[in-house]
């Protein structure tokens, strides 16, 4: 696995032959379609299953033959829905920058406070001393000031 997931860990050092792991969905067992696909390939060679509850297709990857059709079909579409959910957010994003409109997250202080904090910076204050006068916390000066000191 490329991502750090303990519950998984723990659920999949659990599991014996003979088990089936009950999931909501499928898109809850990997971050995406090749890692959903290994992992249900390798609990096959253990002998585990997978079922699906709230797919749409009753999905037992235990089933033999035709049987995994629904489980492949359904982790497609969800691979696919993934990509276009990423592709219509990115336009979003490229319209809005288009527009002049901000993207992401608002600054959490006003632009005055971070320039005086950067002036205060510039007139070697250390981030304590900042912090005590903009009332700004050291992590978000960290981000605002890329600093990496005191």
């Amino acid at each position: 696995m490329t991502v750090d997931r303990p519950g998984l860990t723990a659920l999949l050092t659990y599991t014996r032959s003979g088990d089936t792991i009950v999931v909501y969905t499928l898109d809850r067992l990997g971050r995406n379609l090749r890692e959903v696909l290994n992992l249900v390939h390798e609990l096959g060679e253990k002998g585990i299953g997978v079922r699906s509850l709230a797919d749409p297709l009753r999905i037992n990857t235990a089933d033999e033959g035709i049987g995994r059709t629904p489980f492949l079909l359904l982790a497609l579409f969800a691979e696919m829905e993934r990509t276009f959910t990423a592709e219509r957010a990115a336009h979003a994003r490229t319209v809005a920058e288009a527009k002049g409109r901000q993207v992401g997250r608002p600054n959490a202080w006003p632009d005055d406070k971070i320039d005086y904090a950067r002036l205060l910076r510039e007139q070697g204050s250390s981030l304590g001393e900042i912090a005590t006068k903009t009332g700004i916390p050291k992590t978000s000066l960290h981000r605002y000031l890329g600093t990496s000191g005191t």
